[in-house]
């Protein structure tokens, strides 16, 4: 044979093993995961996340998974000009209850594809499995991850105040530093909380030469969250009663008005002013070392306190009028109705939750919804922590956070509501304004955002 002749040969054998390539990634069923409702948008899990997806499509010729990752601050406007335009994704997910419920009548139900597939519940608590049944819509959901809640607080700045730290179990007393028994509840936390809050002369709130416009450290906040997850520290809750008509639960009113008082008359709460400073680090409060208690998820460690230079713990919720609520966030992965290969969706779906649910939770930081990944969690967790942030103690006490999971909110604070984008953006609106106004009438402006709510739900209907 020539050499031209092989050359041609060859060439042609290449050109024939690259046609069989592209002609057998065409042929593979396309699914598109969308990531950006929930976690998973931050610099840190995108790579391991895109090694989800090549060792998906590594491990099968039939699918070809393709990775969509939207920052959450565009994801959610990004999915509903998607959804207009007809181009939505098949897979949507890690998202929590907020997500889901901000694309009201978007999502599958799952039902037939589960019974299809004979996919087995039997490792899931049935609570949770029905935590994503949705009345005439079905299953829209399986479990997936939990992030229970919790108070984290620093160390350093109970030692440096001579305060007592808080309770290390659900059910204790609260021991202050002359061994007085008081109840861990949010009278205490309000106390402790004037007296970790300090001005840029070393007075703390309860001194009366306190200057409320040099604050430099605070006592206490619900971090990172919104009016209706703030509210939830008072008791569960919503904006809508299963009518659909606006309401303003009763606790929710007290909260609204407690948290005003802390911001503008007791001063251990980051008013609206304060709240996005330099001195709190933008919305990152706890981590900027000038906040001595903060409610907050599982899902804020790593990136919330790898870099804290100061020492740190976790303790439980604070109760109310005798009730403790420790606000659940709960993700789950959802097919949208409009998917052209639901079957191809849920065998993926299946995959995320199923085997790769080890690998998925610790990237984002939750807690196995699968009852048989538990054991041993947060050693794995820590273990991962520890390797994110070498020159961070994380040996802390986790017991706490698995306690929180018997005082979830019911109903959940992130629950639909009719119209629920506009109406979150008007209870959003709420919050900005009573939070920058130190005069504000909060019961007052409070009728109004219930108004305002009752005709945006009419306009639904």
């Amino acid at each position: 044979m020539s050499k031209s002749r092989l050359s041609t040969l060859v060439l042609v054998c290449v050109f024939a093993v690259l046609s069989f390539g592209i002609a057998s990634a065409q042929s593979r069923i396309p699914v598109r995961w969308y990531v950006g409702l929930g976690a998973g948008s931050d610099a840190p899990t995108i790579a391991a996340q895109e090694e989800v997806v090549k060792q998906f499509n590594e491990s099968q010729s039939e699918i070809e998974l393709t990775l969509e990752i939207v920052a959450n601050a565009q994801a959610y406007d990004v999915l509903s000009t998607q959804i207009a335009a007809g181009n939505a994704p098949d897979i949507v997910g890690p998202m929590g209850i907020r997500g889901r419920a901000s694309f009201p009548g978007a999502w599958l139900d799952l039902t037939p594809f589960i019974e299809a597939a004979n996919y087995d519940l039997t490792d899931f608590d049935p609570a949770l499995l029905n935590f994503y049944k949705v009345e005439g819509e079905g299953q829209l959901g399986l479990p997936f991850a939990v992030f229970p809640s919790f108070m984290l607080y620093n160390k350093d700045l109970f030692d440096e105040a001579g305060i007592a730290y808080p309770p290390t179990a659900y059910g204790e007393s609260y021991v202050d530093a002359d061994g007085n028994e008081l109840p861990w509840d949010l009278t205490t936390v309000r106390d402790l909380a004037m007296k970790l809050s300090v001005d840029a002369n070393g007075n703390d709130a309860t001194m009366e030469g306190f200057d409320p416009d040099n604050i430099v450290q605070w006592g206490f906040g619900v971090q990172m969250t919104d009016v209706r997850g703030r509210d939830t520290l008072f008791g569960s809750g919503n904006f809508a009663d299963a009518d659909g008509n606006a309401v303003i639960p009763d606790n929710w009113r007290a909260a609204e008005q407690w948290y005003h008082d802390a911001m503008w008359k007791d001063f251990f709460y980051p008013n609206g002013n304060y709240a996005g400073s330099d001195l709190l680090g933008g919305d990152n409060w706890f981590n900027s070392g000038n906040f001595a208690m903060s409610l907050i998820h599982l899902w804020y460690m790593g990136w919330g306190t790898g870099d804290l230079d100061a020492a740190w713990d976790i303790a439980p919720v604070p109760a109310y009028n005798g009730t403790t609520t420790a606000k659940l966030h709960a993700d789950t992965f959802g097919i949208m109705k409009t998917s052209a290969n639901p079957e191809a969706a849920f065998t993926v779906l299946s995959y995320l939750i199923g085997e790769k649910a080890t690998d998925l939770t610790s990237i984002y930081g939750g807690m196995p919804a699968r009852l048989s990944l538990q054991d041993g969690y947060f050693e794995r967790f820590v273990e991962k922590l520890s390797t994110d942030y070498p020159d961070t103690d994380f040996d802390v006490n986790w017991d706490v956070a698995v306690q929180s999971l018997n005082y979830p909110d019911n109903p959940n604070h992130e629950e639909g509501m009719p119209s629920f984008l506009e109406a979150s953006a008007r209870y959003v609106e709420y919050g900005q304004l009573v939070d920058a106004t130190a005069d504000a009438d909060v019961n007052a402006e409070l009728d109004t955002l219930q108004a305002d709510l009752q005709a945006i739900f009419d306009a639904a209907k």
